[in-house]
């Protein structure tokens, strides 16, 4: 599914589209990933769903400017304008990594109402923040003046690391693809740079309040959040459900989409 339509928003420029009839269902990706990270799901959903894919601000093909914050309260903001945009009242939201903390702040703080949330390999709760994400924030506005070749192969190395699985040289490129060039490559780093871990703490708190249907599901081998914090947080939220998808990494819903999808399919049908 390519975003065809755009939604303006605080000067932002937000990509987005749906496709299909049925109940809602948002899908929100996460860092540094876009859309394009669920299109394959989504596409696979739309017979029996109105799905709807947008890039957060700062993300894929959304507005990328530098004057303008880009972390997870922002991204919170913005779904919450969107559902509204679109007329969604209880959508069933999907979010894989820090969609998780978007969707969940959008709820908590926002407002948002949801008919549910399956959430996949989700930034919700600490420890959070890899080493390069430490050293990004610790060198903060050199990085984005890399050579454009050594800032590639730094992307290509990063994105690559979160996967378990070997997607394919076509899969890389299109993930590395929204990060390149000038524009893309201040982006990068920016987005990282405005990482908020206090979002991460005070929505970790709320959790134990949400009284709404969460399914969790969770790569075995993500090398980015481990599954042992995938099952913390299925302890948290009261009454979640958790599914361990043996073999795949942090891209879960790339690396094991037919896992993915199955489980998905199941759970929107218990409550669409």
């Amino acid at each position: 599914m390519e975003l065809s339509r755009t939604f303006a928003w605080e000067g932002r420029r937000i990509a987005w589209d749906t496709r299909g009839d049925g109940p809602a269902v948002v899908f929100c990706h996460g860092t540094p990933w876009s859309s394009a990270t669920w299109a394959p799901v989504a596409d696979a959903l739309a017979t029996e769903y109105a799905v709807h894919l947008w890039d957060l601000p700062g993300y894929g093909r959304s507005s990328k400017d530098p004057a303008h914050d880009v972390h997870a309260g922002v991204h919170a903001r913005a779904l919450a304008a969107l559902l509204d945009h679109w007329g969604l009242e209880r959508p069933h939201v999907v979010a894989h990594d820090l969609g998780g903390l978007v969707a969940l702040r959008a709820h908590l703080v926002e407002g948002a109402a949801y008919a549910s949330l399956f959430l996949a390999d989700v930034v919700a709760i600490g420890p959070s923040g890899s080493p390069f994400f430490r050293f990004v924030q610790e060198h903060r506005g050199v990085l984005a003046g890399l050579p454009a070749y050594v800032h590639e192969a730094v992307v290509r190395a990063y994105v690559g690391d979160a996967l378990h699985r070997d997607l394919g040289s076509e899969t890389l490129d299109a993930l590395v693809a929204p990060w390149l060039g000038a524009e893309g490559q201040a982006a990068f780093y920016r987005q990282i740079e405005d990482y908020d871990v206090d979002l991460i703490e005070a929505d970790e708190r709320a959790l134990p309040t949400l009284d709404l249907p969460v399914r969790i599901v969770w790569g075995t081998d993500d090398g980015w959040i481990p599954l042992a914090t995938g099952r913390r947080l299925a302890a948290l939220v009261p009454g979640a459900e958790l599914t361990e998808i043996p073999g795949a990494g942090h891209l879960v819903q790339l690396e094991a989409p037919g896992e993915v999808l199955t489980a998905l399919s199941a759970w929107l049908a218990r409550g669409a």
